[in-house]
């Protein structure tokens, strides 16, 4: 008995049997646009969480970026303002007679009347030349 026989099954032709071939159909249809539809859905969600997640990676590094730029220009600025003040203070300086006096005595070996100047030599600063 290793053969499978069919079996002439004869099928009732009625309404019924009918409106529920047609009813499986119908439902069978129905969970295949589901089944698509959510399969469109999965890949336009898919689609879109990529976009959105990639798009997020990208700015985070360029906000980093612009923050690192933003600390590197900031200690910039502190330098130059510290560099302003020195120059603001030097403009003060200059206005000032007694001090151009000094700055020219000191830098082109002027005198004034009766003054003499003596050139010393520049110290070193090692231990060995040291006495103590």
């Amino acid at each position: 008995m290793g053969v499978i026989r069919k079996k002439n099954i004869a099928k009732i032709e009625n309404q019924y049997v009918q409106q529920r071939e047609k009813a499986g159909i119908a439902e069978s249809r129905k969970r295949k646009l589901l089944f698509r539809r959510l399969a469109v859905f999965a890949l336009f969600a898919s689609v879109i969480s990529y976009l959105m997640i990639s798009t997020y990676i990208s700015q985070s590094a360029a906000l980093e970026k612009k923050q690192v730029e933003k600390e590197q220009l900031e200690q910039k600025l502190a330098s130059l303002q510290k560099k302003q003040e020195i120059l603001d203070e030097e403009i003060v300086k200059l206005n000032d007679d007694e001090y151009i006096a000094k700055l020219a005595r000191k830098e082109y070996f002027l005198s004034e009347k009766n003054e003499i100047i003596f050139n010393l030599p520049k110290e070193k600063k090692d231990s060995q030349d040291s006495p103590y």
